[in-house]
């Protein structure tokens, strides 16, 4: 596989991290994500539940199907709160920490489609003012949605049309260098999705055809932990889970390295699927690296949760500073389309 499926993945990696779109909110990332499928040539639907569900082809064998699964939504949060002072207090959606978003810009969509501007920011925000500043713990109590209008009381806000249950977006400040990173929030798990956009346009591109039907679902509600408690292929008996390889103290993985998980939070992955994907990347000199995440869940502990009979193994490229301004590398991307490539295409 050439390195320029690796470039075309992070573009379309780039565009996705443009599109807003926390767990509970992401109509217009499953659009986009359909789209960019179908026109590379591949039946695209959405689900009810409306993730994307992709059928790449294949043969019909004794192995039956293998499912290709990453994630579209992301961090984010919600109003909880127009408060007395025209600001909004808000409560995570998934993962997402006050202390990761303090001083960030973000969005908040309004039900009646209009869209505002603002930062989260400690209460009383100025250090100058402020003589606890240092000693406030920050969550989503002691910090605040301070929006970009002329509002200072709660009628204020609720006249531009924002209410409790609204949804607040943080701008992903996504950046490319020219040393091959690339630094964004929710790189979790927008990068895989460009991953598997990438092995679609070579799939197309060199016309190949596959030993066993293969299928692609990017989900929704992952953060969350149910993502993939539906919408699987009835005959899907291996379920390979592309998301973002953990780095970190204690771990080997790099961010130009391709991470094999061999066990999470929910427990170790199949270990024959596991050894299957570490024979490939030796076979084929992949830059790989085998770590345990200790505080981790995927979409395949929610796909067995549901009940479904099959293998299971979790692949990704490695990415620093989880669900904070994550990091990862072109290297770690061409290395996670390389083994997925070697692992689909084999007999």
């Amino acid at each position: 596989m050439e390195q320029n499926y690796a470039r075309y993945a992070v573009e379309k990696a780039v565009q996705l991290l443009a599109i807003d779109s926390p767990t509970g909110f992401t109509d217009k990332a499953a659009e986009w994500v359909q789209e960019a499928f179908t026109s590379l040539g591949f039946a695209a639907q959405k689900t009810e539940k409306g993730g994307i569900l992709i059928d790449l082809g294949g043969k019909e064998s004794r192995e039956g199907g293998l499912l290709l699964q990453a994630h579209m939504d992301t961090l984010g949060a919600m109003v909880a709160e127009v408060k007395a002072n025209g600001h909004l207090r808000v409560t995570s959606l998934g993962g997402m920490r006050a202390e990761n978003g303090e001083t960030e810009n973000v969005r908040v969509y309004t039900r009646s489609g209009k869209v505002y501007e603002g930062t989260l920011q400690l209460c009383n925000a100025s250090v100058h003012v402020n003589g606890e500043y240092a000693k406030t713990n920050r969550t989503f109590d002691t910090t605040e949605i301070l929006l970009d209008e002329n509002v200072s009381s709660a009628e204020e806000t609720r006249a531009l049309g924002i209410e409790t249950g609204d949804i607040v977006c943080f701008d992903p400040r996504t950046r490319v260098t020219a040393s091959g990173y690339i630094k964004s929030r929710f790189l979790d798990d927008k990068l895989s999705v460009g991953i598997l956009l990438g092995f679609a346009k070579y799939l197309r591109d060199e016309n190949k055809q596959l030993p066993r039907r293969t299928y692609v679902h990017v989900t929704v509600y992952e953060e969350v932990g149910h993502g993939a408690s539906a919408g699987i292929p009835d005959d899907t008996e291996d379920l390979l889970v592309v998301d973002m390889g953990c780095v970190g103290e204690g771990l080997s993985c790099t961010e130009q390295q391709v991470s094999i998980c061999a066990k999470d939070s929910s427990g170790p992955y199949d270990y024959s699927m596991t050894g299957e994907l570490i024979d490939l990347c030796q076979k084929h000199q992949l830059d790989y690296a085998v770590d345990v995440y200790p505080f981790y869940g995927s979409d395949a502990g929610a796909a067995l949760r549901s009940g479904r009979d099959i293998r299971y193994a979790l692949i990704g490229a490695g990415v620093y500073a989880s669900h904070g301004y994550e990091r990862s590398h072109v290297k770690g991307v061409e290395n996670t389309l390389r083994l997925i490539e070697k692992y689909v295409e084999k007999a």
